[in-house]
Parts: C-alpha cells; sequence; structure tokens
C-alpha cells in the first residue's frame, strides 16, 4: 500500500538492495508481478529503533518501485507470544507512518504447511562447523512409519520434546543449518489466535521462506545473521516447487551506547528495572515516542544510513542530529517572561507619542540586564540608560 505520507529512502545514500531490485525490475525477473515485501516481526516483544530500519526498507523500497507490503506475524511460538505484542506491533508501524497492503499470520498457514511437511538424539549427531555430523538411527525410517508418526504428533499423541520432524537433505554438509534441520516440534501450548487447534508448531527456516512463498514475496530482506540460512531458505522452495521468493540480507541497526536485544529488554521489564516496554528510557519505538522523537526524524535518520553487506555502528549522536534538525523545522515556540522587571521612565516627554522600533529579545535582554546591573548607580545614570535615542525608521507600538 502507498505511503503518501512518508519520505522514500535517500537516493544519493549506497543501498544496494535498490540497485538490486532495480536490476530484477529492468530484468523482469519476477515477470509483470508488481514488488512484493513484507515486514515479519514476532510477536514476543516491542519493537526497538533497530526494527525502524526493516520497517522503512521493506516499505520505503516497496513503495519507490510501486509495490506492496504485507504485514506479517512470525507467530510460530506461542509459549512467548502476546497480543498485546501483536497491537503494540501494529500501532509502532503506523506511527511511523507507514499502512500495509495484508495483515498476515504464519497461522494463517499452518494447514498448508502440514500438508507440504506430509510426505519424512539430534544435537549429538549434528557435529560441529569443523566436524560432520552423523546420521540419526531414525534417518532411514520408511515413508509410510515417518508418516504415521507425524499424524500422530499433530493428533497430540506424545509428550513436548518427544518427537520431531526433521528435513533429510545432507548431514555432512559443512553449513550446519543443512544437516537434517528441524522443520517441526510438539508444542502442547494455547496459541494467541488458533487456540489448542494445534500441538505441533512450524520451525522458523520452514515457516519463513513458504509464507513468503504463499505471499508471492518478491524480495525478502532480512539481517545478516540469517545469510547461512539463505541455502536452507531456497532448498525447502525448491523441493516444493512453489513461487521462488528471494532472500536478501543487509546490516542490522546497531547504536553506541544502546541496547537493541528483544530479550534483554524483556528481562528489564520482567525484573522491573523499568516500568514498561514505554518507559522514555527504552530503546522501544513506544519509549522513544514518550521521549519526544518524531517519526520523521526516525525516517530521516534510516534513509541517511544506507544499507550495507556488513555490520556496522552508527553513533548515537547521528540519531539525535535528526530529531533536533526536525523539531528544528517543525516544533511551535514561544517566549516567556518569568521575572519582569519593573522600569520607570521619569524623564521622558508629556504628550510625546513614541515611534521606535521594538528591540530584538536580545537586545531586550541585554538592556534589561544592564539596568539591573545599574540600580546602584545615580538617578541620571538610570533614567540616561532609559532614554537612549534612535534614528530607526518609525514603528508604532
Amino acid at each position: 500500500m502507498a505511503n503518501a505520507n512518508t519520505e522514500t529512502l535517500d537516493a544519493r545514500t549506497p543501498n544496494f538492495l535498490r540497485d538490486l531490485i532495480a536490476e530484477d525490475v529492468r530484468t523482469k525477473k519476477f515477470g509483470d508481478a508488481v514488488i512484493q515485501t513484507r515486514f515479519p516481526p514476532e510477536p514476543n516483544g516491542y519493537l526497538h529503533i533497530g526494527h525502524a530500519k526493516a520497517i522503512c526498507i521493506d516499505f520505503g523500497l516497496a513503495d519507490e518501485f510501486g509495490g506492496k507490503t504485507n504485514l506479517r506475524f512470525d507467530d510460530t511460538n506461542p509459549e512467548k507470544e502476546e497480543q498485546e505484542y501483536v497491537d503494540s506491533i501494529m500501532a509502532d508501524v503506523r506511527w511511523l507512518g507507514f499502512d500495509w497492503e495484508s495483515l498476515c499470520y504464519a497461522s494463517d498457514y499452518f494447514g498448508q504447511l502440514y500438508e507440504w511437511a506430509l510426505p519424512d538424539e539430534i544435537r549429538e549427531h549434528r557435529g560441529t562447523l569443523t566436524e560432520p555430523g552423523k546420521n540419526s538411527p531414525y534417518r532411514n525410517r520408511s515413508v509410510e512409519e515417518n508418516l504415521d508418526l507425524f499424524i500422530r504428533m499433530k493428533q497430540g499423541e506424545f509428550p513436548n520434546g518427544s518427537r520431531v520432524l526433521r528435513a533429510k537433505i545432507n548431514m555432512a554438509s559443512p553449513n550446519i543449518n543443512m544437516r537434517d534441520p528441524v522443520m517441526y516440534r510438539i508444542l502442547h501450548a494455547e496459541h494467541h489466535r488458533t487456540g489448542n487447534e494445534w500441538c505441533i508448531y512450524p520451525m522458523y527456516d520452514y515457516a519463513h521462506g513458504q509464507s513468503d512463498s504463499i505471499e508471492r514475496i518478491t524480495h525478502s530482506m532480512c539481517t545478516l545473521e540469517f545469510a547461512d540460512h539463505q541455502p536452507l531458505y531456497r532448498w525447502y522452495i525448491e523441493q516444493l516447487g512453489i513461487f521462488p521468493s528471494q532472500q536478501i540480507e543487509f546490516d542490522r541497526l546497531n547504536i553506541t551506547y544502546t541496547l537493541l536485544s528483544k530479550r534483554k529488554l524483556l528481562q528489564f521489564v520482567q525484573e522491573k528495572r523499568v516500568s514498561g516496554w514505554d518507559d522514555p528510557r527504552m530503546p522501544t519505538l513506544a519509549g522513544i515516542r514518550r521521549r519526544g522523537f518524531t517519526p520523521e526524524g526516525l525516517r530521516a535518520f534510516c534513509a541517511a544510513i544506507g544499507t550495507s553487506r556488513t555490520n556496522g555502528t552508527t553513533d548515537i549522536e547521528m540519531l539525535e542530529h535528526f530529531q533536533r534538525d526536525d523539531l528544528n523545522r517543525r516544533a511551535s515556540r514561544a517566549m516567556a517572561v518569568l521575572r519582569p522587571l519593573k522600569l520607570v521612565i521619569d524623564n521622558y516627554p508629556v504628550g510625546h507619542k513614541c515611534h521606535s522600533p521594538a528591540r530584538s529579545i536580545s537586545s531586550w535582554m541585554t538592556s534589561a540586564r544592564f539596568l539591573r546591573r545599574s540600580t546602584t548607580a545615580s538617578p541620571l545614570a538610570r533614567r540616561s540608560a532609559c532614554a537612549t535615542p534612535t534614528s530607526s525608521p518609525p514603528t508604532r507600538w
């Protein structure tokens, strides 16, 4: 959905994502399909400043190329997710000045994900970054036996943690994410949307790419920690033969002296070190909103820092600069005299009308300070200071 009230990303700022999308549009990589992006937060906490960069990229680039953006909640972990977080995320996205084309949930696709998975002591067999993994003793079960166990998992026959469904890929792969990754785990917990309908839940790596494909996302942009997961993202899509969404990674936002981790921020809230997620000391969008930050200044900051394929750190002074710059242009100002000085001019001609221009605030304050310092001087000196003539053009007081 277009966002008429938002700035587009600054074309002068380095942004390889823009260049990549422009090339895909030029070559018609996705045919005549419009550019489709998504912002996929997990509703397990409030959004922080780091999420603002991802929001501006997902919504801003789609808008720049005449595309659309979905807001999709990755609600695959019911033990940590709450409706409060869903509501706060929607409010924060709108506060930043964006609106979504479709509101989606990964839980909308639980049925489809289950159907796609139907036709196949993990840590001990997974191996390390330098050693290949070992085959699970259950790796060569027949399709029929795997299917029977998976159906029984869905029916709630097994307790939490007793069974998982794994993809059969390559236990000797140098990429540890490709060593028969878990697709489903058992979790008997009430979901904030589906209730107790499901007791098995898809893992993020399985739900992510397939949800993108269902929504026909053309450019699935995420931060660099997911770069090693991209081969698995592509593998699932290729095996299922579904719409080929593509994952692209960019640098996450790190700011000096600022903690940007939902898990650690949640700890502050739970230990009552702050009054809540919207405490003005918190780097959450709700917190900085209470501190007086503006969405316009935040969007300008995100546009200026650009994107990169390597992680870095941005000085907090840069964030504050864009806030001051925005407020200097738009904030209303008022002056007030809190301790006025009483001034009596006793040598002014009777009946004379004064046509002297009003002095500037600064010169008036200078004169006021001079008069206060001159209170110990002689009456004649005080009268002379008050009756200084002027040759400026007449202005009626």
